[in-house]
């Protein structure tokens, strides 16, 4: 009777625990791999645009570097916070370090993250680049390329806010953001005027004007998509395009 009962409470212990055990022979369900999308080369377009900059041109924000005489004594002239950098092509103001990105029109499909490093450096007491942009998954390489210490700071919401302090000298770090999210905030803890600005979205089609105010994503597929212009002080504008099979869209944004 007692080795009956055993053998019931052995056989509901095995069903209790998923049949993990291999009492009944059964193996769990394996994990399906990520399928990502493959873009038709013989299908994709095109997106190329500028931003223009429509306003009265204003002279850059001195950067006051007193506060740390090693950061001072970096710059031979006076450093510039250009938030705003507007250069001129013939009769047109541009606009550099706006990110451009399609905001909208692939949700339904998935993108490996790209296996080249994004880098932040800085440098002169100072970030740069000023606004880059990431993959999800994507590595981000910091540098410290001074010869005094500094701190990056991320101040992320969606993603995981982290703070590191890093040493002249000192190896570059690595690290990965797991959510999109556009913007995030950087600052240094220990030099107030250091600042920059990572844009992380899902997919590669992602840029950053230069001085010439252009930008271009390729290799996109056909499909109809929301292209959002961010800049740090002027906002936030969109526009909806309908790209063809192949074909080339131009898309050009005005901030004032």
């Amino acid at each position: 009777m007692k080795t009956t009962i055993l053998n019931r409470a052995i056989l509901l212990l095995c069903i209790g625990l998923g049949l993990l055990s291999g009492c009944s022979g059964v193996k769990p369900e394996k994990k399906s791999a990520q399928v990502w999308f493959k873009v038709d080369p013989g299908s994709a377009g095109l997106v190329t645009g500028k931003v223009m900059f429509d306003g009265k041109r204003q002279p850059g924000r001195k950067v006051d570097m007193e506060g740390d005489p090693q950061c001072a004594n970096l710059h031979k002239n006076q450093v510039l916070d250009e938030s705003i950098a507007v250069s001129n092509q013939g009769a047109n103001a541009l606009l550099a370090n706006v990110f451009v990105y399609i905001k909208q029109g692939l949700e339904d499909k998935k993108f490996e993250p790209s296996a080249s490093q994004v880098e932040i450096n800085q440098q002169g007491c100072w970030f740069g680049p000023r606004v880059l942009g990431i993959q999800v998954g994507q590595t981000l390489k910091v540098t410290n390329s001074d010869p005094l210490t500094h701190n990056i700071h991320p101040v992320a919401i969606v993603n995981r806010e982290w703070n590191q302090s890093q040493p002249p000298g000192a190896e570059p770090f690595v690290r990965r953001f797991t959510r999109p999210e556009v913007m995030i905030r950087v600052k240094c803890n220990i030099h107030q005027w250091m600042h920059a600005w990572i844009g992380v979205v899902e997919h590669p089609y992602f840029a950053v004007t230069g001085k010439n105010g252009s930008f271009e994503l390729p290799n996109v597929p056909p499909g109809t998509y929301t292209i959002e212009a961010w800049h740090e002080e002027l906002g936030r504008q969109d526009q909806q395009i309908t790209l063809a099979p192949s074909g080339k869209s131009e898309v050009v944004f005005s901030f004032k």
